[in-house]
């Protein structure tokens, strides 16, 4: 009994220790993550995450010299991807190869297949005139052309094969500019493509910078071997 009553004062008197006065603290601090496994604490740092990352801008202001071609590359590290960008902003891009300064784009997310490009990038060139000089026959820019920046144009105004048809298919495709370069990939006076170049006897090596003399003679062989389907469906000649 001496003993009891010695130590009743001392246990009485003595303050909690530190750990027990912050228990309540530290209880109330990891009360949110009870029952949370290890992977629901990461799902909800990814989730986090992907707030932030859909907080990021979704639009870009065309400024002087972009293109569709620029924008893609800016945006997705993959100039091809321009379809993207123009299918997003139709509604206020009415041509692939002309963005005016100032103009405020939508940057959609790229998607997992690349839509097709338009069937026609700008406006259609009329046909050429035969009292107008060479250099007044209006070419059209390819789409990679800076916004209002006129693409230099190598104006042709020799002899067609196809007669009418082929002037007509001239005039819409490229407007006269035997060297020109579509984002696409299409070149020429006709507009060919790679794979049909080297079909009708075009030299692979020569396609990109070949002459109009070169270029004339693989689109009368196309016209001999596939007569004019490969244009007037596209071009209404």
């Amino acid at each position: 009994m001496a003993a009891t009553a010695c130590l009743a004062p001392q246990a009485m008197a003595d303050p909690l220790p530190a750990h027990t006065a912050a228990q309540p603290a530290a209880v109330t601090d990891t009360a949110s993550y009870a029952g949370l496994s290890l992977a629901d604490l990461l799902s909800t740092v990814k989730r986090t995450a992907g707030h932030k990352a859909q907080a990021q801008p979704v639009s870009y202001t065309v400024r002087s010299g972009d293109s569709l071609s620029s924008i893609a590359e800016r945006f997705y590290h993959k100039p091809s991807a321009w379809p993207v960008l123009y299918w997003a902003n139709h509604s206020k891009v009415r041509w692939a190869n002309i963005l005016s300064e100032g103009q405020v784009l939508r940057i959609p997310a790229e998607p997992a297949k690349i839509p097709g490009a338009p069937a026609q990038l700008g406006p259609v060139a009329p046909a050429p005139v035969a009292a107008a000089p060479a250099a007044a026959v209006a070419t059209s820019s390819p789409a990679y052309a800076p916004a209002q920046a006129a693409a230099p144009a190598s104006s042709y105004s020799g002899g067609t094969p196809g007669g009418s048809f082929g002037q007509c298919v001239i005039a819409r495709e490229s407007g006269g500019n035997a060297q020109v370069m579509n984002s696409s990939g299409h070149y020429g006076l006709y507009q060919f493509s790679e794979g049909t170049w080297v079909a009708y006897g075009g030299s692979a090596a020569d396609f990109g910078h070949a002459s109009a003399g070169e270029q004339n003679q693989v689109f009368s062989n196309a016209l001999a071997q596939g007569g004019q389907s490969n244009w007037s469906p596209y071009d209404g000649c």
